[in-house]
């Protein structure tokens, strides 16, 4: 008897807080990790205890926009893995894990995505900030780059 090879992969959402990652076996999601601690102080961690259960061999991240410090931490902690333990990480588009909300950028600016242009614009209502994760990997665009996507508003 053949033994079944799964294939895992993750799905990293580190651009507001709770930190949200999701496991994927063989695209179709499987476990959900909610973490309120900062991204600096949790993610490497929380990859390190799914690489423990999991055998993933991909990484998809929301490359942005939304904190820049998450993004360049979680940049910085992919491509590390990336060299290290030659685990490939692809970028998706943050929008399409918020039903295209609004994100938080800073005091009452949030960015919002105009067809498919990315601009900030003024709430005087604070917008709550809620990502989902796919119940399917297909269901995530994969961008054409997977490097950070900083977009800063005008102070």
């Amino acid at each position: 008897m053949k033994k079944v090879l799964h294939k895992y992969e993750v799905i990293i959402v580190s651009i507001s807080s709770p930190l949200l990652i999701g496991v994927y076996r063989d695209g179709v999601l499987i476990e959900t990790i909610e973490k309120s601690e900062k991204t600096s102080d949790i993610l490497l961690k929380v990859l390190m205890d799914i690489a423990d259960k999991y055998s993933y061999s991909r990484v998809i991240y929301t490359n942005g926009p939304g904190s820049y410090m998450s993004i360049k931490l979680t940049y910085i902690t992919l491509r590390s893995l990336e060299i290290i333990k030659g685990i490939k990480f692809d970028a998706c588009d943050a929008f399409s894990l918020n039903n295209k909300n609004p994100i938080k950028a800073m005091g009452k600016l949030y960015f919002i995505k105009e067809k498919d242009t990315i601009i900030t614009k003024k709430f005087d209502e604070a917008i709550e900030q809620q990502f989902e994760l796919p119940s399917m990997l297909s269901e995530v665009t994969i961008l054409a780059n997977n490097e950070p996507l900083y977009i800063l508003p005008a102070v």
